[in-house]
């Protein structure tokens, strides 16, 4: 109760110092984190992580062998401005298979023959724009691929595939609101980026 009379008496000292025109006492600016980006290049079939207009890490990544677009019921990849809205698997081994989002039990190996799952680690995409309204009820993701000798092709169902240590890597730096933007062309210069 004191604690609460001490502010109270205090906020009243500082408006009436502002009344009788003497300077607010003025409170030091806390600096936000810089924005986190993921820029998705469909020509080069890489994406590079942004903290800012930093550029830190390059991945080869693998989009849809269909094409892009967001039409229900298709294969592609929707372009334009995406957010993450979850992180699944966090903790998982290298390879452990998921399916709906949960965890299996498989651990399927790298390049293992004709096994095309959703392995160790997967984004949640969330469309924010018209054109790729539908990323989220079309489970788009960034996620784990066992296929990685066909990273840096088009090679997926829709979503943006990863090899397994990269996206453990990029589950260790990126967090939940992370702006992501899937390109056509070519990864843009850090000052030609949309804003």
């Amino acid at each position: 109760m004191k604690r609460i009379a001490a502010v109270v008496h205090l906020t009243g000292l500082m408006l009436g110092l502002v009344a009788c025109g003497h300077a607010a006492v003025e409170v030091p600016k806390v600096a936000e984190p810089a924005a986190q980006r993921l820029v998705v290049s469909v020509a080069e079939q890489m994406m590079v992580t942004m903290e800012g207009e930093t550029p830190r890490r390059l991945f080869r990544v693998s989009t849809s062998r269909f094409g892009t677009g967001d039409k229900r019921g298709t294969y592609l990849t929707p372009l334009g401005r995406m957010e993450v809205v979850d992180i699944v698997g966090q903790g998982l081994p290298v390879g452990a298979r998921l399916k709906a989002r949960q965890q299996t039990g498989e651990i399927v190996p790298v390049d293992a023959p004709g096994r095309d799952a959703i392995v160790t680690r997967v984004l949640r995409l969330r469309g924010m724009e018209w054109r790729n309204r539908h990323a989220l009820e079309r489970a788009i993701y960034i996620h784990g691929t066992p296929e990685e000798a066909k990273l840096k092709t088009p090679a997926s169902f829709g979503c943006i595939r990863m090899g397994s240590e990269d996206i453990i890597a990029l589950c260790h730096w990126v967090k939940v609101g992370a702006r992501v933007d899937v390109v056509e062309g070519r990864l843009p210069a850090p000052n030609q980026l949309p804003p």
